[in-house]
């Protein structure tokens, strides 16, 4: 089934309006309820529940499996430098900039990302909210994403069941995380875990060489951490990487630091757990190392998922991920993908172009119709 004519410029409307509307990390009710107005007057059930929107399709049976189709509505805070105005923009003046037409393309903050994946997937949706499949469709728009806040897309894993028309349901079995990989299928992504370091010295004064220097401690465990060797390498991320992006220590120049502070980001994979990581680490430091948060997880498609199987009938170019998303809050089999470039996320003059939202549309229905194919093809 082809897309109805107008969804491409449905989409971009409502992505203009959507990106006119302020929707920073824990700020996202205003563009909740326009969106939720939105799918009401499009016929379209759902339910509003901690800024999330929750839609099922039609014809949702909870004796069925389920794709959820997920995408982010906030976005992090506008840059600084902007060329335009990030929620509305002067078209001339920004396509002048970015190099298009106001018809070829929609600007400002949250238009790469997420909009392109939120309107995309709810053009996908709608397509299929009349029709019987062989399984369920859901869609989620999350809230919180950019600042992994607890009322997004954890609060609606964790609390599946007490969504209305979900209370006898299982939880998803697959799901479309909707992020702009230029419809490029993400097959894994790395985690993140951020370490907050802490050396312990003893102060004195620098003149009479008193005291512990928390700093040259703290400088030594950093050279362990960088010569560190992870043995265990994915066959689809390789190594996990380790960086130390901050340092902190001293008050005065002639007083020795008792105390040191850094950080530690790390991009781990499917092979370690982030406490094995932790537990790893600390064996080789002397600083004292706490995780802020022990959640965000490596995640890849299993092995023998179907959804590996269209993406592969379907011609699509596979990699793995260097960012994370709501992939990590989930416990379902999942690949991520959807319009945009990774490299526009989070920088001045965002934009997205009308041949990629048209892309998103076309590219989650033929999914969707080859996962369809592939449930009911017949068992060898």
């Amino acid at each position: 089934m082809k897309p109805k004519e107008n969804s491409t410029d449905e989409a971009m409307s409502l992505l203009r309006e959507i990106v006119a509307i302020p929707s920073v990390s824990f700020e996202e009710s205003d563009v909740c309820s326009y969106i939720s107005g939105v799918l009401e007057r499009r016929g379209i059930g759902h339910n509003i529940v901690k800024n999330n929107i929750v839609a099922l399709n039609r014809h949702f049976d909870p004796a069925k499996k389920t794709l959820m189709l997920c995408a982010h509505t906030d976005t992090v805070p506008a840059a600084g430098e902007y060329s335009f105005d990030p929620f509305r923009p002067d078209y001339i003046h920004a396509g002048r900039v970015i190099g298009l037409g106001k018809d070829r393309m929609v600007c400002g903050l949250g238009s790469n990302d997420d909009g392109g994946s939120v309107v995309s997937l709810c053009a996908a949706f709608q397509h299929f909210h009349e029709s019987s499949l062989p399984f369920n469709i859901v869609l989620v728009l999350s809230c919180e994403e950019e600042r992994s806040g607890p009322d997004g897309m954890a609060w609606i894993w964790e609390h599946y069941n007490e969504i209305p028309g979900l209370e006898n349901a299982g939880r998803p079995d697959w799901a479309i995380i909707g992020e702009p990989t230029e419809m490029k299928a993400a097959t894994s992504e790395r985690g993140l875990l951020v370490i907050d370091a802490e050396a312990e010295g003893v102060s004195g004064h620098a003149a009479t060489g008193e005291g512990v220097n928390a700093l040259y401690i703290a400088l030594e465990d950093i050279g362990r951490l960088r010569d560190h060797n992870f043995s265990k390498v994915s066959p689809s991320m390789g190594k996990v990487r380790l960086s130390v992006t901050q340092i902190e220590a001293g008050s005065a120049h002639n007083v020795i630091p008792d105390r040191c502070r850094f950080v530690v980001d790390i991009r781990p994979t499917e092979m370690y757990g982030n406490q094995e990581i932790m537990d790893e680490l600390q064996a080789v430091c002397k600083s004292r190392l706490k995780a802020r948060n022990l959640k965000n997880r490596s995640s890849a498609t299993a092995w023998g998922s179907p959804l590996l199987d269209c993406i592969a009938s379907l011609g699509l170019e596979t990699y793995s991920s260097p960012t994370t998303s709501d992939w990590i809050r989930i416990g379902c089999d999942a690949v991520k993908m959807g319009p945009g470039k990774s490299s526009r996320s989070h920088k001045k003059d965002e934009y997205i172009t009308r041949d990629e939202i048209e892309g998103g549309i076309t590219g989650y229905i033929a999914f969707i119709e080859r996962l369809a194919e592939h449930i009911l093809q017949p068992k060898r």
